[in-house]
């Protein structure tokens, strides 16, 4: 991890979220370190952050399925709540039961667990990604069977594939992201770092790609799939909406700011209107340090409110926005850890055991937030919940 560090140790000038980026490659699994760092050099270009990789996000207490097989049956699924993957050899700690090694599994509302064979593990270089609509009923994954994405229906078992091929080494080798719209017709993809590869969104109805800018993250599609919000959180936090998407062809108009200070985004509001953010106010010497909950026009970028959150457990260190659960409340991950400055994070801390990590209901109007449920995780990135992703 040294070569790591000294790329961030130059970066940490330009960029305050370095020790962000510190603390997620200090918590990676050590088998995976090994390959990972054959992207050292694109990271140095791209960003600060491109060493998170790795989702190891487990429900605490999850309801086994009971047919036989813990397979996602090919119909009559009901929605789900959330998605995450499994990892089978933690450096301490106990693997979950009936794991499969970087694999996905879905849990719905009622608890019920599957593993998604179809959907290709998440291993070395490979990060495969998973994405479920706002109102649970469907999913998208990389299926390795097709060698590209797929959406499924989970109550009728239908399955769209898309138009294109993307074969794992060359697309899935970075963090991905995936977001899928809320009638499962439109599926936007991308990662970091990007390369030269372009991110993509995809009309599964009508079978055409349309280029996306690459290293964005998509937060927000409109209903009709004409105007995609996209955000950035290294090494500035930016905002950026393309509207009149379609035809492919069509360059659309984009519009995109760049704010003052850097922002955890939630994914964009249902209204479209706004875009949740916490604070950052961290360094790589001064780690944790997260602020106020502010409500941003997704196009000027202003702020349309402030707010202290209130009634997190005190010793909370970090937060990141989710899902919406309404007009007035996003779901906020949390999680407490030691926050040690980047300097003294030694070269060979190996990744650590499961942690809790705790969802919140935050108001955005109030900055009241109320307890939800826990997660035991390695780390946060890669919980699937509905909806388009936040950033980070």
């Amino acid at each position: 991890m040294t070569w790591l560090r000294d790329v961030l140790v130059d970066l940490a000038a330009e960029s305050p979220r370095v020790d962000l980026a510190e603390h997620t490659i200090a918590m990676r699994d050590h088998r995976r370190r090994t390959a990972i760092s054959l992207l050292a050099a694109a990271m140095v270009m791209v960003t600060a952050l491109g060493g998170t990789l790795a989702v190891r996000l487990l429900p605490q207490a999850p309801t086994p399925a009971t047919s036989g097989k813990d397979d996602l049956p090919a119909r009559g699924v009901g929605p789900l709540s959330h998605a995450y993957k499994s990892f089978c050899k933690p450096v301490s700690g106990k693997a979950p039961s009936h794991c499969q090694d970087g694999g996905w599994r879905v849990v719905t509302r009622s608890g019920r667990t599957y593993h998604v064979p179809e959907a290709l593990p998440s291993l070395r270089l490979q990060d495969s990604p998973l994405a479920i609509s706002r109102d649970g009923r469907k999913i998208a994954y990389y299926s390795a069977k097709e060698g590209t994405f797929q959406v499924r229906d989970l109550a009728s078992g239908a399955k769209t594939t898309a138009p294109m091929k993307l074969p794992p080494k060359k697309w899935l080798y970075s963090i991905t992201r995936l977001m899928l719209s809320d009638d499962g017709r439109y599926l936007a993809f991308s990662k970091v770092p990007d390369l030269k590869d372009p991110a993509l969104l995809f009309d599964m109805h009508d079978r055409v790609v349309r280029e996306l800018p690459a290293r964005w993250v998509p937060i927000g599609l409109s209903p009709d799939g004409a105007t995609i919000t996209l955000a950035e959180y290294s090494p500035n936090s930016q905002l950026r909406t393309i509207s009149n998407l379609w035809p492919p062809t069509s360059p659309g108009n984009s519009t995109a700011v760049i704010l003052p200070q850097h922002y955890a985004f939630s994914p964009l509001a249902p209204d479209g209107k706004a875009v949740a953010a916490v604070e950052d106010h961290s360094t790589a010497e001064k780690p944790c340090q997260m602020g106020d909950l502010v409500l941003l026009d997704p196009l000027t970028g202003k702020k349309r409110k402030t707010v202290p959150i209130r009634g997190l457990s005190a010793d909370i260190s970090t937060i990141y926005l989710r899902t919406w659960r309404s007009a007035d409340e996003v779901t906020a991950l949390t999680t407490s850890v030691r926050c040690r400055p980047s300097s003294e994070v030694p070269n060979d801390e190996t990744a650590p055991p499961y942690r809790t990590f705790t969802a919140y209901a935050v108001n955005v109007r109030t900055g009241e937030a109320r307890k939800l449920t826990t997660f035991r995780a390695q780390d946060i990135f890669g919980i699937a919940m509905p909806g388009p992703p936040g950033a980070i």
